[in-house]
């Protein structure tokens, strides 16, 4: 994520970037939405996903524009750039100098050769590199690293948990009984029948298969991932529209298991913690908009985006909190057969029924490698002197990877909880990355630019513009960590 300015690649159309944008958001914070809905009620989940888009599209836009500013930036330094005429209207932290005039008048440098035009890629530890000193840089490496690890620890465990669900098939004795008293099968119970390994054992015995199957990619590099993600992507759709279409049609014959309450308030740090996830694109987002060609009407159109990832969260968890009445972590795992469900089997068909709970086995197997090797490279980074040997060899090829893989798989052995691996990232580290970090960069590149070149138009200047919302960013972050963290504190999770 270091390093000078980075080649685009092959350019592609804005609808191409606009799809990528949507599968990169829409991945395992879907699968616990459902599960986040019906702890906080309906309708109190509702708005607070509604109220989290918009803060997160916000932050967007803020990381938008400081990727105009960075490329600005690189030019002057390179002496590839002039300063503009003085008659182009003056923004200094985001407020006009003289709103009466219009944004471009004669004589200023039109779209294409704007110093701020997003011709190179500058990705986000770049761009902290540019506008932080080195204590902001250490925290946004901290940040990065923190986040980096909850999002291994995530699949770490979901990977264990989706396997251990299809292979254990030890159901409760008394299934009449335990309905009634809304129990269901612990860790400590059996995974199968007349056999000593419980359902923890299993789940164990799957992480220690998946440690040693995935972990080895972290000590290589992977060049070439387009067909993983390829495959990864008609996946994910394939199983996501299986589920929505499974549940419409139980919701259509009237066999819906579902009754949530509107609002329960004990809910909403878990859901803040999803919703987070759930919304982030921010550590990836200059990869993705820089090589769109045409930029045109680019805040428009990610604003579309979010609009339509906004429907989808609430049309699967909606559909999910209506049609079942409880519900797991991971929304794949509700599609096995439930001898509480009095009703139809949602499906009797077993390969859908299967490969619907193995979804996250197909799909996180094939980024975990991705992410694990991103996470070992921010962590020689963050921790690089700027020398041109900088680690010996045992540090660099066997410390740093074992670094990156062993932390996760200890918190995955720790618990199993995957909604509460995805709220705490989402809640801590995710906001950081979602939040503070895009309004920092985007507030301390205003103000490296002014002084650099006080008369430069930003073509993609956020809508947020005013100072003001620099600062709600932060006491927006500020208050739900708060939040979050005092629920934990009074509940002790």
């Amino acid at each position: 994520m270091a390093g000078g300015i980075t080649d685009t690649g092959a350019g592609y159309s804005r609808l191409i970037g606009l799809i990528y944008i949507f599968n990169l958001i829409v991945g395992t914070g879907a699968l616990t939405m459902p599960s986040a809905f019906a702890s906080a009620g309906w309708l109190l989940s509702l708005i607070i996903v509604i109220a989290l888009a918009i803060v997160s599209n916000m932050t967007v836009s803020f990381v938008t524009e400081a990727m105009g500013w960075a490329n600005a930036k690189l030019r002057y330094d390179a002496g590839q750039a002039h300063m503009p005429p003085v008659n182009v209207s003056r923004v200094v932290d985001g407020e006009d100098a003289d709103e009466s005039r219009p944004l471009l008048q004669n004589g200023t440098c039109d779209h294409s050769t704007n110093p701020c035009d997003m011709t190179e890629r500058t990705e986000l530890g770049q761009m902290a590199k540019m506008f932080f000193n080195k204590w902001g840089l250490l925290a946004f490496y901290l940040c990065m690293v923190l986040y980096l690890y909850g999002d291994l620890a995530i699949y770490a465990a979901a990977v264990p948990v989706s396997l251990r669900d299809v292979i254990c098939t030890y159901k409760l004795p008394n299934v009449t009984e335990a309905c009634n008293h809304s129990l269901k099968l612990t860790d400590s119970d059996n995974c199968w029948e007349g056999r000593d390994i419980d359902r923890g054992q299993a789940y164990r015995i799957c992480l220690t298969i998946f440690f040693v199957t995935g972990g080895p990619f972290v000590f290589f590099n992977i060049q070439k991932t387009k067909y993983l993600q390829l495959f990864t992507t008609v996946m994910r759709w394939l199983s996501f529209g299986t589920m929505v279409v499974l549940a419409v049609i139980r919701l259509s014959k009237g066999q819906g298991q579902g009754h949530p309450e509107a609002a329960d308030f004990s809910g909403i740090p878990n859901l803040f913690g999803v919703c987070v996830y759930s919304f982030m694109c921010h550590h990836s987002l200059p990869s993705l908009v820089t090589p769109i060609n045409n930029k045109k009407g680019l805040f428009r159109l990610i604003g579309l985006d979010f609009l339509l990832i906004l429907g989808f969260y609430a049309l699967i968890s909606f559909t999910g909190i209506f049609a079942f009445n409880k519900l797991n972590d991971l929304y794949t795992l509700n599609f096995l057969p439930d001898p509480c469900d009095s009703s139809e089997p949602i499906t009797n068909v077993a390969v859908i029924q299967y490969f619907l709970a193995l979804f996250p086995v197909f799909t996180l197997s094939t980024n975990f490698p991705i992410i694990s090797i991103t996470l070992r490279n921010n962590l020689k980074t963050m921790f690089y002197k700027g020398d041109s040997n900088p680690f010996p060899w045992v540090v660099d090829r066997i410390v740093f990877p074992l670094g990156a893989i062993i932390p996760p798989f200890i918190i995955a052995f720790c618990t199993s909880q995957v909604e509460f691996l995805v709220g705490v990232t989402g809640s801590y580290a995710g906001a950081g990355i979602q939040y503070v970090i895009p309004a920092a960069l985007v507030y301390f590149a205003r103000k490296d630019m002014n002084r650099r070149a006080p008369n430069l138009q930003n073509p993609y200047t956020s809508p947020f513009k005013h100072r003001a919302w620099v600062w709600f960013a932060y006491t927006w972050a500020t208050v739900c960590m708060v939040i979050v963290s005092v629920n934990h504190i009074i509940t002790g999770k």
